[in-house]
């Protein structure tokens, strides 16, 4: 994963709710920039990440993911005291997306043609990482030339943001929140892909994703604190999540199914 300097700030995005912006880097490009310093903090990053490299690691279109320096005097040239504010809190290390120019957000009346199986490919997806933020009334996702692109993971993986001896069992939940996903009616492939993709997920392609996950945003969960090597520790903690989610049977699969099965 590649990291960059942020240069510029362009400007904010406030229909999200954790005021990214659009800001250009040291290598020419612009981007979508996820600050630390937003209300969740690291841990929204990380979901970022985690969620993000996953989807692309199974083939689904995410913009590239880089990290992103920030120097909070960039804060000194904005107007707006919740910017500099903002700027100032997330000092160092953070995250940004890609800009994808002249991409439209998807609807679903108007791109009614989306095949099953894609529609099927992003609800499994979602349920595994229990992405709650993917519904008709922001879809988070869109269509660049013809193609559609997943964005904004940051609410995916909510677990971690209640840390306690029970994070593996609380793994094995069915995400009764994928009924209310906006694909879902589309998704009649779900056991197809199912089949298809769980495999997908081994241990070598989950670990090298938490891999990727910055020192810098880890090492503050108490409940690794005993280790020596506690970052570390924290890190796997995600690895593990995601693979005791992954085992046989998946009540989160048959969750969708009977949510599915709701509606036709």
């Amino acid at each position: 994963m590649r990291t960059i300097t942020a240069t510029h700030y362009v400007t904010p995005l406030r229909e999200g709710g954790s005021l990214p912006a659009i800001v250009e880097g040291d290598d020419d490009g612009t981007y979508v920039l996820k600050f630390r310093g937003a209300g969740q903090g690291p841990r929204a990053l990380i979901a970022e990440l985690v969620a993000g490299e996953l989807a692309r690691h199974l083939g689904l279109r995410v913009p590239e993911i880089v990290l992103v320096e920030l120097d909070p005097r960039m804060a000194k040239t904005e107007p707006d005291p919740e910017i500099q504010d903002l700027l100032r809190a997330s000092e160092g290390l953070n995250l940004a997306l890609d800009f994808l120019p002249g991409s439209i957000t998807f609807d679903p009346l108007v791109d009614a043609n989306l095949e099953a199986r894609l529609a099927s490919q992003i609800v499994w997806f979602d349920a595994l990482v229990m992405n709650v933020d993917r519904t008709p009334r922001n879809t988070n996702l869109l269509v660049w030339h013809r193609d559609v692109w997943l964005i904004d993971h940051g609410a995916s993986l909510y677990f971690h943001h209640n840390w306690n001896e029970t994070y593996l069992e609380r793994s094995r939940s069915t995400f009764e929140a994928i009924s209310k996903h906006v694909l879902l009616p589309k998704a009649a492939a779900l056991e197809e892909v199912d089949a298809e993709w769980a495999p997908m997920v081994t241990p070598e392609a989950v670990e090298a994703i938490v891999r990727q996950i910055p020192e810098a945003w880890l090492g503050d969960v108490s409940l690794f604190a005993a280790s020596d090597t506690h970052r570390d520790a924290h890190r796997q903690a995600y690895r593990d999540w995601l693979l005791r989610r992954m085992e046989h049977p998946r009540p989160w699969v048959e969750e969708a199914l009977r949510a599915r099965a709701l509606l036709v």
